[in-house]
């Protein structure tokens, strides 16, 4: 099967994208920001669709390009989003203020590692995303898990790394590349293992994993 073509099939039946995405997409082309690929988004909006959450805690906004496609899908969805990177903050507070969705997008600024705080302690949320500092996955979801609702749904992106999670990190001669991808796979087998989320990982994008939690007959001892 030739990835490719399957890739541009599908692309085929993706929904027609506004010039006002299309140019958040340019833009995070040119200037090299993260932000999720085509294939992975539309998974993840399916994936909403069934889940139909009424509020989403992002990590790492980016530009806001997640947020606002999440915030258009569903007219009552609010969003909290956080981001550190100065100049990316910048540019996701233009977008969303031009989005008009701002009254329903709420950016925090700085670290996620210490924004725990800036919510309300009985805040709680049906997805929590995870699209930010790869290495730090793991202490992104046992500090924010807590906050997840019942019947909530985390979902990580970015966890296959461009494939190269499924060979060797000890093969790779770059020693900062080496780490993470050690770190990535690290989160992958921690995230499969955990005794109180049922996770699984879908091969779309550059890989998204979904976890849920399980039931409480069903925890493991």
């Amino acid at each position: 099967m030739d990835e490719v073509l399957v890739r541009q099939y599908l692309a085929n039946f993706y929904k027609h994208r506004e010039p006002f995405i299309e140019e958040m997409e340019m833009y995070a082309k040119e200037q090299h920001v993260p932000i999720m690929d085509k294939a992975g988004m539309e998974f993840m909006l399916g994936l909403l669709y069934l889940i139909q959450p009424t509020s989403i805690l992002e990590i790492g906004s980016a530009i806001g390009y997640s947020s606002i496609r999440m915030a258009k899908s569903f007219p009552e969805l609010r969003i909290v989003t956080m981001e550190r990177n100065a100049g990316r903050i910048r540019k996701a507070k233009e977008y969303i203020d031009r989005s008009g969705y701002s009254n329903r997008i709420t950016l925090l600024e700085g670290d996620a590692l210490l924004l725990k705080d800036h919510l309300p302690d009985n805040r709680q949320f049906d997805v929590i995303f995870i699209d930010a500092a790869k290495a730090q996955y793991q202490r992104f979801f046992e500090l924010y898990e807590p906050l997840l609702s019942e019947r909530g749904v985390i979902i990580s992106d970015n966890v296959l790394f461009k494939g190269q999670v499924a060979e060797s990190a000890e093969l790779v001669d770059d020693r900062r590349k080496r780490a993470l991808i050690k770190r990535i796979q690290n989160y992958n087998e921690w995230l499969m293992n955990h005794p109180m989320y049922d996770s699984t990982i879908i091969p779309i994008g550059d890989g998204v994993a979904i976890s849920k939690k399980r039931g409480v007959n069903n925890v493991q001892a």
